[in-house]
């Protein structure tokens, strides 16, 4: 396939959602005895003056002691690589950091040396071929400072340099090769406003690229696929996360025609691509149950054969064999991926890889067919890229991350649980737990999305808080994360945005029931829509936490509604409700974690970037203003070179160690 379809990212490089700055980077073992102190020390004062280093802007951080930045140094230089891809001669595209930023490498042969085929001071997205014989060179993204206007180059491996596709001052998403490795198809949207537009370009002539489709119907729009022939266009419109429809799009016409178009019932697609007969179209779709599940659809008479229907789990990644005889597809089994491999004659299954629990990133055919390959990352394992060989069943292992010196072998699984929230629904979480008797200090660390999942993945600054410091890291998957079915999905949306907060009110009372556990030492830490339940989180339970980390968070769904990116506002008005309604509107602003700071009477550390376009750095101005003028002295970290999250490693660095240090300060009541 030209493109893989698959609801999941590459393997994460840095940990579990590294891209984010809120998810972790960095692990290991010390300090539980000093971690259980009952009486918190007085931290030494911190500095309390706004100041600029480089491209750090700090308030309230003390200065980071030279022993913490050296037990952190291991942690901080662990790595990963996410599989992007076969080359055209059989190796591998890989993304991965020795330096300051991710960049795109080559690897020709298992454990072969790494060879990096991009220099960029900003982090580089992933790397695809076209699986036609010849072809130029790969196709890869980046921005700048975090800006996500990403452009999209094309590197020429002949002449060892890239060369820009899209026009500079847009914003380039979604780019989709044709199957004869002639011409890409991508998606151009504006941080101004709503509208979406399919662009199409000749790899050989990109001056001469030309818009095919245009919309600004309140909706996303991106090419999923070209038809074999080259004649069409299998197009994706984004309404929710549940609720999306698939298109075809005859370029030389025009016309746009709806496949399988459900009169009445709101059905939740993932990515669509052609079988390589071009005579169907495999998609994934919840529209027979609550998860998405592979069908094939007949486009001469509409008729569907279910591909993955006898397994109740999302389908997350696929792709079919170059010959169209196989399918190969992963999905996410309570947090844990499994891969499968069946004939498309017959649906039966073909042996595939047998994996520990973790999580798979991408999953492509070589281009002969004979393997498979795939990212994964598991809780004591960093990611890599494997492939899995179909004639003999081996599984090789092609690239094996640093891990900083540090023994994965130390590293704590994390164990599975569910609890009762407020109405008797059980809500799944992982719990990293310290070896010792306890009682432990608790992190909850939330993720965002909304409909994100928490997953047993690469983790190792959690691996840090556990083993170094003593703390118990409990990640939960509140009502409104993905995973879990199409119904707990939607438990969240617009009037019902507390009941997930709720959720971190219940995980606070099963907490307390834990013997090993410490109800008077817990934090909570989140990014992104994270963030937010870190900030409500601290107006409703002030009194039960020691304080919190909001990351890239919203403090007002209002303000963050009308300010962020014009392409992505009417999306999340789906999700979070529409404040131009005056009724929400109203709710909104009574919920708004900005209202009520006078109410955060707890430590706070407010995190961001400056050039974040989908939470405004304004959200978190205008919160840690807020509970300033409450008398808290809250912590302030913003950098003026990234977005919605810390993707370089030197300011990275700097955030997990003044993470680590608030804490140690005040949760664990050491200077």
């Amino acid at each position: 396939m030209t493109k893989l379809f698959t609801t999941v990212s590459a393997i994460v490089l840095l940990g579990a959602g590294a891209a984010l700055a809120f998810q972790p980077f960095g692990g290991a073992a010390a300090g539980l005895a000093a971690a259980q102190e009952s009486a918190p020390a007085v931290p030494p004062a911190a500095d309390s003056a706004r100041k600029t280093v480089g491209n750090l802007v700090t308030e309230g951080i003390p200065e980071i002691p030279a022993e913490l930045n050296e037990q952190l140094l291991a942690y901080q230089n662990a790595r990963a690589a996410g599989f992007s891809g076969w080359t055209p001669q059989g190796g591998m595209l890989i993304a991965t950091r020795f330096g300051e930023t991710a960049q795109v490498h080559r690897v020709d042969s298992p454990m072969g040396m790494r060879r990096q085929l991009t220099f960029y001071s900003e982090p580089v997205g992933g790397g695809s071929y076209p699986d036609a014989p010849g072809a130029p060179g790969f196709l890869f993204s980046k921005d700048t400072g975090g800006d996500e206007n990403y452009q999209l180059y094309l590197h020429d491996d002949a002449a060892g340099k890239d060369i820009r596709i899209s026009v500079p001052g847009t914003r380039n998403t979604d780019a989709a090769w044709s199957h004869d490795g002639k011409q890409v198809a991508w998606t151009i949207s504006s941080q101004a406003n709503a509208t979406y537009e399919i662009w199409l370009a000749d790899i050989a002539n990109p001056d001469g690229r030309r818009k095919v489709f245009e919309k600004s119907d309140g909706t996303s729009w991106g090419a999923a696929d070209w038809s074999p022939d080259g004649t069409k266009l299998l197009l994706t419109q984004y309404v929710s996360a549940s609720e999306s429809h698939i298109y075809v799009l005859d370029i030389a016409s025009a016309a746009l025609t709806e496949l399988n178009a459900r009169e009445g019932q709101k059905v939740a697609y993932g990515y669509a691509a052609y079988a390589p007969d071009g005579q169907s179209v495999i998609y994934t779709s919840s529209e027979d149950g609550e998860f998405q599940s592979l069908t094939r659809y007949n486009l001469a008479d509409g008729a569907k054969t279910s591909i993955s229907g006898d397994i109740p789990w999302d389908v997350e990644a696929g792709d079919m064999s170059p010959d169209g005889a196989l399918i190969a597809f992963s999905v996410n089994a309570n947090g844990a991926s499994e891969v499968h491999i069946r004939k498309l004659s017959d649906n039966s299954e073909v042996a595939g890889p047998k994996l520990p629990p973790g999580e798979i990133g991408g999953l492509q055919f070589s281009p002969d067919g004979a393997k498979l390959g795939f990212g994964f990352a598991s809780a004591n394992s960093a990611g890599d890229a494997w492939a899995f060989d179909l004639a003999s069943g081996e599984l090789t292992r092609w690239t094996e991350s640093e891990l900083g010196g540090l023994n994965a072998a130390t590293f704590v699984e994390p164990t599975l649980f569910t609890y009762k929230s407020f109405d008797g629904r059980e809500i799944p979480a992982f719990i990293y737990k310290p070896k010792g008797a306890g009682p432990f200090p608790v992190v909850i660390n939330i993720h965002g999305g909304p409909e994100g999942q928490e997953r047993p993945s690469f983790a190792p600054i959690w691996q840090y808080w556990v083993n170094e410091l003593g703390i118990a890291v409990v990640v939960p998957n509140v009502r409104g994360s993905s995973g879990y079915g199409k119904s707990y999905l939607e438990l969240d949306n617009g009037f019902k945005r507390k009941d997930s907060v709720k959720d971190i009110g219940a995980l606070l009372d099963w907490i307390g029931a834990q013997g090993d556990l410490s109800k008077d030492k817990v934090m909570v830490y989140g990014g992104s829509y994270g963030g937010y339940m870190v900030n409500a989180a601290m107006v409703d339970y002030s009194d039960r936490l020691a304080g919190g980390v909001s990351i890239v968070g919203i403090s007002s769904f209002v303000t963050f509604l009308e300010n962020t990116s014009g392409y992505r506002q009417d999306l999340r008005r789906v999700e979070y409700g529409d404040e131009r309604d005056p009724e929400m509107r109203k709710f909104q602003e009574d919920i708004a974690p900005l209202k009520h700071a006078s109410e955060i009477r707890k430590p706070m550390f407010i995190i961001h970037g400056a050039n974040d376009p989908r939470v405004p750095v304004g959200e978190a101005d205008q919160l840690f203003a807020a509970v300033k003028a409450n008398g808290q002295n809250p912590w302030w970290l913003v950098a003026l070179d990234e977005g919605h999250g810390f993707r370089k490693k030197t300011n990275r660095d700097y955030m997990n160690a003044a993470v680590a240090l608030f804490f140690k300060q005040r949760l664990l009541g050491q200077n």
